[in-house]
């Protein structure tokens, strides 16, 4: 086993070590915000030499399979001129990213059937006990491509240009029986914890004004048995969650630890060969000095 996973090891069993209720109060940091800078993570490593307006796939660790991640790069003067198309996502003229950038680099997530759990986890059950998550959730972020990978914000600021929607086609779920017939609803899943619904601006269509991640919820009829049922599921997806957040905080360190290393070594071999060439030029001076002074004493 390497330092690496070692690493991850220790990470893990320090975390899943502690108390339930440590773990519950640790969601301050929520498992779906440590998903989102573990994929930041990996995007940045494989972002090089992206040319501007095509689409990459970026590849995630066997650990993160079933999710989907693109990024595109743009100019966000362009942007805001004639929107974009990425994926399941279509932003409409006049989108704006704050603070401004020169560049924008735009990744949506697609978290799958089995990721996406952790958005019904952390939001559905605390909030929407009696709704059931029908697609996977989609996510779109942007961070700024020019210098750093700062999150930034995207939206629109004008009513009257077509927004954002999100198309969720070629991703709904199958429905049950008991589900049929039942009206879908837009889910967002907001950055203070919280979750709205909107209804569908067409069918499997959503829209939204600013970046974020979302979902399709249909309400699921319920006894009162089976809420009394699901409440209990809430403390026990509680802790889940916390384990969750608990295993991606250690990929995240994991990351940063190796990016750590890889950084602090190559300014090692850079500080190596500053110094060698350093060398080098002070041992080529002596030898021209010493040579210019042979000659200087030679008699003519």
């Amino acid at each position: 086993m390497d330092s690496n996973h070692l690493f991850l090891t220790w990470v893990l069993l320090v975390f899943l070590s502690m108390p339930t209720k440590f773990l519950i109060q640790a969601q301050a940091i929520k498992p779906t915000r440590l998903l989102d800078l573990t994929i930041q993570n990996y995007t940045f490593k494989s972002f090089k030499n992206f040319k501007t307006g095509t689409s990459y796939n970026i590849h995630l660790p066997s650990n993160f399979t079933g999710i989907n991640v693109s990024t595109v790069k743009y100019r966000s003067g362009s942007l805001k001129r004639y929107g974009a198309s990425i994926q399941e996502f279509h932003l409409g003229v006049g989108v704006d990213v704050h603070p401004y950038v020169g560049r924008v680099l735009l990744v949506t997530q697609n978290l799958g059937n089995n990721w996406s759990n952790i958005y019904y986890d952390t939001y559905i059950y605390n909030q929407l006990v009696d709704y059931q998550l029908v697609s996977p959730v989609l996510g779109l972020l942007a961070y700024n491509a020019d210098s750093d990978s700062k999150e930034l914000e995207v939206k629109i600021q004008s009513p009257k240009v077509n927004g954002i929607k999100i198309d969720f086609s070629n991703y709904t779920i199958q429905k049950n029986d008991t589900l049929h017939g039942k009206m879908q609803m837009c889910a967002t899943f907001g950055d203070d914890g919280k979750v709205t619904l909107q209804k569908e601006v067409a069918p499997n269509i959503c829209a939204t004004s600013s970046h974020g991640h979302f979902g399709l919820v249909v309400q699921s009829p319920m006894s009162p048995e089976g809420k009394k049922i699901k409440r209990w599921k809430v403390v026990f997806g509680s802790s889940a969650g916390a384990a969750i957040g608990a295993f991606l905080l250690g990929l995240l360190l994991v990351a940063m630890f190796v990016n750590g290393k890889k950084k602090a070594r190559m300014d090692e071999l850079e500080r190596r060969a500053y110094e060698e060439e350093a060398l080098q030029v002070s041992m080529a001076g002596h030898v021209i000095r010493a040579h210019n002074v042979h000659n200087h004493h030679q008699p003519r």
